[in-house]
């Protein structure tokens, strides 16, 4: 069985109806249709899909971790090699391809080749009398030469945790109860951070007039706008979209 049918097996034999399955979820019946019939074209990317899976599968009681494998399974990319995906595109031959070299081709390689050697050699000769001609001056340290600073291992460049396209609008992101997936724009829709927010971490986004946020697990953090802590923003699990101005 597909992960379309096994989602829309076990919707059915928890009862569950379209309509109150898009309720528990937070999603389009449209696009839950769309699932259980292994469409994943409207969720947004794999990402989103990923995550749309989960809440799926934590509002059916079903097995998540299984469900998502299984959509990494079927949704994953073929991995490939690179010698394969050269010969794919034309780059290269396939190692049983034969290629036929006329003689005539051989003999303007050796004659190339025999002209290239001949120049190195001329060039390394005259660079080599160059050199010869050349003093070596040697430089002995002075007293007031200053001494090289020691650099410290622990001295290493830390995670950015600040991301800012103005000073309008301020979000401060803190995972507290739980890690998260997370994207965020601002108002001309540049793409300020896209990826995942750990355990215990936090991150801070300003911009001159309007921050868009997508939470992948919005209960397991905790948002603060413009200095203001706000309410929670949704359950564990839940995929949530908000927007924050300067005014909010």
């Amino acid at each position: 069985m597909t992960l379309g049918s096994l989602i829309a097996k076990a919707r059915k034999d928890a009862g569950c109806s379209i309509d109150e399955l898009a309720e528990a979820t937070n999603l389009r019946a449209t696009l839950l249709r769309e699932i259980e019939k292994d469409d994943f074209s409207h969720c947004g990317g794999n990402t989103y899909a990923r995550g749309h899976v989960h809440n799926i599968a934590k509002a059916l009681k079903a097995d998540e971790r299984e469900l998502v494998r299984i959509f990494d399974e079927e949704q994953g990319t073929e991995k490939r090699t690179i010698r394969d995906l050269l010969v794919e595109n034309s780059v290269m031959r396939s190692p049983d391809q034969k290629r036929k070299i006329s003689r005539k081709a051989l003999l303007v390689i050796s004659v190339a080749s025999l002209g290239i050697a001949g120049i190195a050699q001329i060039v390394i000769s005259k660079v080599s009398s160059i050199d010869s001609a050349v003093p070596i001056v040697s430089a002995s340290p002075t007293p007031t030469d200053a001494p090289i600073a020691n650099v410290s291992p622990l001295a290493q460049p830390t995670a950015q945790s600040s991301f800012s396209t103005g000073t309008g609008v301020s979000v401060i992101v803190s995972a507290v109860r739980a890690k998260s997936w997370l994207f965020v724009t601002d108002a001309s829709g540049r793409t300020l951070f896209s990826g995942q927010i750990s355990t215990g971490s936090s991150l801070s986004f300003t911009a001159d007039t309007r921050l868009d946020l997508k939470v992948g697990n919005a209960g397991g953090v905790d948002l603060q706008v413009n200095g203001k802590k706000i309410a929670s923003i949704g359950v564990d699990g839940a995929v949530v979209s908000v927007s924050y101005g300067v005014d909010s």
